[in-house]
């Protein structure tokens, strides 16, 4: 299967179709929510195969998810300090092509990985630029930093903090948004993507389509305010392949 991905970098994709992604929902857990959030009109959808997280799925759930998602939606396996062989073994079952890593791994850990690569980073203070640009990945996630827990938490990300990182790759802004704050962050953060789970659950494993919907339309609003050219002079924009 090849997909056209395009957090500022683009790889294969089926029938040669090219699609920006901006907006990624993450832990999908049911058929239902995908197809929810993909009404919504999000480009990517996030798979947690990390145990320890209350959205966590089985291979074997996700895969049957994924063979139903239209071609046009990039799915993401998200993992924790997984060892590689189950990491790739996951995405060869899956169909997917892209990890998104929220663990301590290392930056030749993504690079011998075999695919492409987002790395998310538990942002408490201003991360050291040198240790960033060692990592050739397809972008950095930026997530609220909690002790003791991966991501996921719903906790809201410094945005001046965020502001002043000079990444080398793409960025994907998360923690802690919603359709009530996903705009200002945009506008301020200026990222290349955003990525959301908790701020669009109605509860436990499940997500409510009127809050995607909802996040969906004021994401777009933001990402449309960057192109405007005098509200959006200096900011940065997504690529389209």
């Amino acid at each position: 299967m090849l997909r056209i991905v395009n957090f500022g970098i683009t790889v294969k994709v089926r029938y040669n179709s090219s699609s920006m992604i901006q907006i990624k929902i993450c832990g999908i857990t049911n058929f239902d929510d995908a197809l929810a959030a993909v009404d919504a009109g999000a480009d990517a959808l996030g798979f947690v195969f990390y145990p320890g997280s209350p959205r966590a799925v089985s291979p074997k759930t996700a895969a049957g998810i994924v063979a139903r998602l239209p071609e046009s939606i990039t799915p993401v396996g998200v993992f924790v300090d997984e060892d590689q062989h189950i990491v790739r073994e996951t995405l060869r079952q899956c169909s997917l092509r892209i990890a998104q890593l929220h663990g301590s791994e290392s930056a030749e850990y993504c690079s011998t990985l075999g695919c492409s690569v987002i790395k998310g980073l538990r942002i408490k203070t201003l991360p050291d630029a040198e240790i960033l640009a060692g990592y050739h990945v397809l972008a950095f996630l930026l997530d609220a930093f909690v002790a003791g827990v991966p991501g996921g938490t719903g906790s809201r990300l410094d945005w001046d903090l965020v502001s002043s990182i000079h990444a080398p790759h793409p960025i994907i802004l998360a923690g802690g948004l919603t359709s009530e704050n996903v705009g200002e962050a945009i506008r301020r953060v200026r990222p290349h993507a955003v990525d959301v789970s908790s701020g669009v659950e109605r509860g436990p494993r499940r997500k409510d389509p009127a809050k995607m919907n909802a996040f969906v339309i004021s994401a777009r609003a933001g990402f449309a305010s960057l192109s405007d050219p005098v509200a959006g002079q200096g900011k940065r924009h997504a690529i389209d392949g």
